[in-house]
């Protein structure tokens, strides 16, 4: 069956989409028509709308990254989707003017208006090929914009088969598309390469869809039909390597290819093998199957020198979850040991040791995400991450010790959180400004799979949708509840003038960044702190009585007060010590923990030889 797979914007234009290389691959391997063929829309839409409107990276990442709890990308082509260029334009502005700046909401309105010209434009030259099935994988803000196009290939060429999967389409989700929009025919609710598959085959040879796991049909009279989804993941043996072909070519005939370049996206596991045990209160994602599943060392790195070797890109992001720790031993020495240049993207553990770290760089990790959330190890707690807030603060400054750029957000808004866990902590910012400032703080969304929206009683009794879903699709209230992703619900934790100090600190703490530094220089058993701070000024502190020098070297790793006294004895002085750096801004403390907060100079190394 002449197959194309889609990948509509608002996915990001730097890197292709896994799940159609996947889908692709799975096809061309199950049958011997290899006529498959990938459509990166995305970044012919891009095209269209740059010439068209001027439209730049920053302005398309505002819909593909950051406005994402705001749902303006999915909003956008909601237009073309009912053909009204006015859909809910007063509507959208009321609710979206106290949060988004006036130039943005303006290039929404614009882009709305106008983006069923493109819809209608794309799907004519789709309808004019030999295709019979089309398939939308849709993930974050990709729903809308699938559906207007799926509706117009419809209105176009009846015939045609239509067919949604992706992380959009898990559970009630995906049952919800199927029901409410009548032009989409099949829906592939979890995995998609086992069923997607099976479903081509069955429609190939006019077969019972009955008994393909997770598939929404339309039976003789035109009513949907769900089947139960299967109760065990697809195992890692299962999972194909992508095909990417045709990718890179359509990016460097892209305006795009002369403001950024080009990533490979791979991953070498599913699931979480943390949220196995304990699973995090907030997080929704995994979806169906938390199950955390890895593919064999070799085969992954083989994988990955493939890929990379033949599309010729360096740059990779890993979408795993959290990275197998077994790679750690593996993997990353053989990445190390071939001298590849990488520039690698992953996700971790913020517990990881400073060996581990520096492995990691070794291997070409430039860039981690490693879970952070708070720094405060009562919230923490709440949310079931298995670290502490002096932890995580080690974890960020050996990152700036190994020159390694770290992307977190911090989250609040938790049940049973209370103002004193951020009083202490909020008070100590100035001394980490020199450390990656997060992204943001932001309170926490109520998520379709977490443990806050299956169990209520952990503290969120009542929840609607998003309001994004109310003034995008022409849905009553009990349908959304179940394509929803996002809900609202009554605010927990920190209110008032805790939040607004929470914010403001954040705020200080990314703007004192760049012109903050604290580094150590360790020769002759002295230790040397060097820094310049906006809180502390220009300071530099010389350590060098041998119970001063061992130790700050015990806080390399947080210690309570009592293994420290247990350590070096002398009560009195320990705890006098402690305070005074904590005062001076090299120490950190929380929770009656200590660690210290001054990474190593990058030149450490050659000071050693």
């Amino acid at each position: 069956m002449r197959t194309t797979l889609i990948n509509m914007p608002w996915a990001s234009v730097e890197y292709p989409s896994l799940a159609c290389g996947i889908l692709k691959s799975t096809l061309e391997s199950d049958s011997d028509d290899e006529s498959v063929r990938v459509l990166n829309a995305n970044i012919d839409f891009f095209d269209w709308v740059h010439d068209r409107m001027g439209l730049g990276v920053s302005e398309y990442d505002f819909f593909a990254l950051e406005s994402y709890f705001q749902g303006c990308g999915d909003w956008v082509f909601s237009a073309a989707l009912y053909g009204l260029p006015e859909w809910r334009v007063p509507e959208f502005l009321e609710r979206r003017r106290p949060e988004i700046d006036s130039d943005r909401l303006d290039l929404c309105v614009r882009l709305h208006r106008h983006v069923g010209e493109w819809i209608r434009g794309y799907a004519a030259e789709i309808a004019t090929s030999d295709v019979e099935l089309v398939g939308f994988s849709t993930t974050f803000q990709q729903n809308t914009a699938s559906l207007a196009l799926a509706r117009e290939l419809k209105r176009r060429r009846p015939e045609l088969l239509v067919v949604f999967g992706g992380a959009n389409c898990d559970g009630a989700q995906g049952a919800a598309w199927h029901r409410n929009f009548e032009f989409v025919d099949h829906v592939v609710r979890g995995e998609g390469e086992s069923a997607f598959p099976r479903l081509v085959g069955k429609l190939e040879r006019g077969e019972d869809l009955s008994t393909v796991p997770g598939l929404c049909w339309r039976d003789e009279v035109g009513k949907s039909v769900v089947n139960a989804m299967t109760a065990a993941p697809v195992r890692p043996s299962e999972i194909v390597a992508p095909d990417f072909d045709g990718y890179l070519e359509r990016f460097h005939r892209s305006t795009v290819s002369e403001r950024v370049e080009p990533k490979l996206v791979l991953e070498g596991a599913r699931g979480c093998w943390w949220g196995e045990k304990h699973h995090c209160t907030f997080c929704g994602l995994n979806g169906s199957f938390m199950e955390f599943r890895s593919k064999t060392p070799e085969r992954f790195y083989a994988e990955l020198v493939d890929l990379t070797s033949r599309y010729q890109v360096l740059d990779v992001y890993l979408v795993d979850n959290i990275l197998d720790m077994e790679y750690l031993r593996t993997v990353l020495p053989w990445l190390s040991e071939a001298g590849w240049d990488l520039r690698i993207q992953c996700e971790i553990k913020s517990n990881l040791r400073y060996e581990q770290l520096r492995d990691l760089v070794r291997a070409g990790v430039v860039q981690v995400q490693p879970g952070i959330e708070s720094l405060s190890s009562r919230v923490l707690g709440i949310m079931n991450k298995g670290v502490g807030g002096c932890q995580n603060v080690r974890m960020l400054r050996d990152a700036g010790s190994l020159g390694m750029t770290v992307m977190w957000n911090l989250l609040y808004g938790f049940p049973g959180e209370r103002e004193e866990d951020y009083t202490a902590v909020l008070r100590q910012f100035p001394a980490l400004v020199h450390l990656p400032p997060m992204d943001g703080a932001s309170r926490i969304a109520l998520e379709r799979f977490s443990p806050y929206f299956d169990d209520p009683q952990l503290g969120f009794e009542w929840r609607i949708p998003e309001d994004q879903y109310f003034i995008t699709y022409d849905l009553p209230e009990r349908e959304l509840e179940d394509l929803a992703y996002l809900f609202t619900t009554v605010p927990a934790g920190i209110v008032g003038e805790t939040e607004k100090g929470l914010l403001e600190a954040v705020r200080h703490w990314s703007e004192a960044h760049p012109g903050s530094w604290l580094k150590r220089v360790e020769r002759d058993g002295e230790i040397v702190v060097l820094g310049q701070r906006s809180g502390f000024g220009c300071s530099e502190l010389v350590l060098s009585d041998p119970f001063e020098t061992e130790l700050f070297r015990a806080l390399e790793h947080p210690r309570s007060v009592e293994n420290l006294v247990r350590r070096f004895g002398r009560d009195a002085e320990l705890r006098d010590k402690l305070d005074e750096w904590v005062c001076a801004g090299i120490v950190f403390t929380e929770s009656d923990d200590y660690v210290h907060v001054v990474p190593e100079d990058n030149n450490q190394e050659l000071l050693r030889l």
